[in-house]
């Protein structure tokens, strides 16, 4: 089965030449790393790991640090990607340590918000002459472009995650519909098969269920180990499909 080559991640909390708290960056109010600051270790005890919680617990945040922090692209990518749109990645990654078990033979940073750089990315190394074959065929043999946002991802995870990898994906569900949610698990259990990992940062009550998965819940109490039926993803969602009426009363007028 799966193989974690990242096993923990040890956070140090920056400080001045006095030895004193120092001017801390944006990123020091977040729970989670507070939490850090105390107990300095986070481990990943799963194949498959999913970062959850409400939006600004540090999801994205702390799964961008991990991600550079291995040798990834900010924007997203493999380790080959070198391209820069716009340098709006946090510091995190300078104060945190991997600890790794194993090198992975691949790997991919995905990320929902810049995914259309990226792509643009992978025509721009196909136009280039040394181009032989092209990048995309790696891809499917099709411009990511040239097909949707959930059809291009899918493409991604089904032809160019190959196994034995390290694979991050932050909000992989954003452009996807049910049914595509239902392939995404498909080839996280073929990936996980051959030896891959996977860190996770996601809304989606469908991925979270992802048997023997590690749910790791990002809180105001910082972060900790869940049951995904112990999160108000699947608490909500499942209150609104069994009882869709109650909606009207939030949405009527007072």
């Amino acid at each position: 089965m799966g193989h974690n080559y990242i096993s923990s991640v040890q956070f140090h909390l920056p400080k001045n030449d006095k030895g004193d708290l120092g001017s801390l960056p944006a990123w020091h109010h977040l729970p989670m790393v507070r939490q850090f600051a105390e107990t300095g270790l986070l481990s990943f005890d799963k194949p498959v790991t999913f970062f959850v919680g409400e939006n600004g617990t540090g999801k994205s945040t702390l799964l961008e640090a991990i991600a550079v922090a291995a040798g990834f692209n900010p924007e997203g990518g493999t380790r080959n990607f070198h391209f820069s749109t716009r340098a709006t990645h946090s510091d995190l990654h300078q104060y945190i340590t991997l600890s790794r078990s194993a090198h992975p033979k691949d790997g991919f940073f995905f990320r929902a918000e810049s995914f259309y750089n990226a792509a643009s990315y992978i025509d721009e190394l196909d136009a280039l002459p040394a181009a032989a074959p092209p990048i995309s065929v790696s891809y499917g043999g099709k411009s990511l472009h040239h097909q949707s946002h959930g059809e291009s991802f899918l493409s991604l995870v089904e032809n160019r995650f190959g196994g034995f990898g390290l694979y991050l994906l932050d909000e992989p569900e954003s452009a996807l519909s049910p049914t595509g949610l239902m392939r995404l698990l498909i080839q996280l259990r073929r990936l996980e098969e051959q030896k891959s990992q996977f860190l996770i940062a996601t809304h989606s009550p469908i991925l979270m269920a992802y048997p023997g998965a590690q749910v790791l819940l990002l809180s105001e109490e910082g972060i900790h180990p869940v049951d995904y039926r112990e999160t108000d993803h699947y608490r909500l969602t499942r209150r609104f499909l069994e009882h869709p009426e109650e909606i009207s009363r939030l949405l009527s007028p007072t």
